[in-house]
Order: C-alpha cells, then sequence, then structure tokens
C-alpha cells in the first residue's frame, strides 16, 4: 500500500514513520510539510492513501484535495476534532486524532486495504461486455441493440438517455444504475452526466476547465472533467 504524508509538524511525520515502519504492507513514498510541494508529488507519485493533516502552513489539507487530480483515498491526522464532520463529507476513510493511536491507525489501514483489494472475478462476472445485446424500451419504441453499438449515454434527471443510430431513447434508469452494469473496459464515467464508450473516441482536446473534450465517432462532444481526465489517460495510454 502505496501511502504519502502531508504534514507540518517534523515530529509528527517521524512519528507516522515509526508506526508504519511495523506494517509490512506500509509503502511510504513521500512526504511533504506543505501544500505546493505535497499537490505535485501526490500527482507524480500517486499514492492509493494519504496520510493528510488539517492544518497546513497558510492553507488546509481540504485545500489540497480541491487541488488534486490524482485523489487517492484519505485518512485525516489531526489534534484538532471539529474538522471531523468536513472530513467525512469528503468521503474521508478516517479520522485520527494525535496523539495517533497504533491500534486506530491499524484501523483505518485496515479499512484502505479493504478499498483497495481488486474485485472478486464472480463478482464482476454479470457486466454486460461490446457483444452483449440490450433489450430497450421508450414509451412504446423499443430496440434490441449490442451493447458496443451505443456511443454513450446521458444523465436526464432519475432518467439516462442512450446514443445509438440516431436514436435518443429515454431509459428508466439512473446513469449510475448503468454504470454498475457496464464493463469499465467499455464505458468510462467521463462525468456525472455521461457514461461514454471509450471505443466511439474520435478526437481529444484539451477544455477551458483543465479537463478534455471528447468528440464521439457520432459527433457528441463531452467535457470529460479534471478529475477524470487523469483516470482518462490511464485507460488509453499504452
Amino acid at each position: 500500500m502505496r501511502i504519502y504524508i502531508v504534514e507540518d509538524s517534523r515530529l509528527a511525520r517521524q512519528e507516522l514513520r515509526t508506526l508504519l515502519a511495523s506494517i509490512p504492507d506500509a509503502d511510504i513514498v513521500g512526504e511533504a510539510a506543505e501544500l505546493a510541494p505535497a499537490r505535485e508529488a501526490i500527482e507524480a507519485l500517486a499514492p492509493e492513501l494519504l496520510l493528510l493533516d488539517v492544518e497546513l502552513p497558510g492553507a488546509t489539507g481540504f485545500d489540497l484535495l480541491d487541488r488534486l487530480e490524482h485523489l487517492p483515498l484519505v485518512v485525516f491526522t489531526t489534534a484538532y476534532d471539529q474538522h471531523a464532520l468536513a472530513a467525512f463529507e469528503r468521503n474521508a476513510l478516517d479520522y485520527l486524532l494525535k496523539p495517533i493511536d497504533p491500534e486506530r491507525l491499524e484501523a483505518a489501514l485496515t479499512k484502505a486495504r479493504e478499498r483497495l483489494r481488486p474485485a472478486p472475478v464472480a463478482a464482476s462476472a454479470g457486466l454486460k461486455g461490446a457483444d452483449d445485446m440490450v433489450f430497450l424500451r421508450d414509451g412504446e419504441r423499443c430496440w434490441f441493440v449490442r451493447l458496443g453499438d451505443i456511443a454513450g449515454f446521458e444523465a436526464c434527471g432519475n432518467y439516462a438517455q442512450a446514443w445509438f443510430d440516431g436514436q435518443r431513447p429515454l431509459l428508466a434508469r439512473t446513469l449510475t444504475g448503468l454504470e454498475e452494469k457496464l464493463d469499465p473496459q467499455l464505458f468510462f464515467r467521463a462525468s456525472r452526466s455521461h457514461l461514454i464508450n471509450l471505443r466511439w473516441i474520435q478526437a481529444i482536446a484539451p477544455s477551458s476547465s483543465d479537463g478534455y473534450r471528447v468528440t464521439l465517432r457520432d459527433g457528441h462532444q463531452v467535457e470529460v472533467s479534471r478529475r477524470q481526465a487523469r483516470l482518462l489517460r490511464e485507460k488509453l495510454e499504452l
């Protein structure tokens, strides 16, 4: 488990290194005391877990999270308990008060291991791939479509619109519900509003929002959010 430490106190960093030294699968890939060097290193090293102090020189740990494209799992380490609610609103894995209790640290690492564990093959066997045929219905109209021929899906409230062969039927499913059924090697969550078929990508260009503008073969253009842009690169790069 690749771990990066962001903590402005040298003694606190040493304490964390000492505690982690006794944990066989804990690999400390780096540490920083301030926001700027931490951000640069995290983007370069892509750690799996971030041990993050709330109070940093001239900034907060929340400020750092807002600036990251690569977002690891996060465990906050702090001397103050008043930030706990804000931490969990950011989907923090855990919130540890200083001085760090070794058992609480191990419990947080156990949570991280569970989140990082690959999904079992049996769980992914039911995902639908490019050659699967799917039945779509919108009102009185019905289609039987090969999944690989669908360019993408767009969220419309609690519904999703499918794009294929000039058709745009409205499906009684949320985008998240569809994503859970589809092979992630075929369909990519470009943003909150779009799932796109990776095989339909025709062109990619930088966008003004620090993400990408993706053009699909059917002419649709989709904005890929800044945070998802890195994941898209990882899927498409050699």
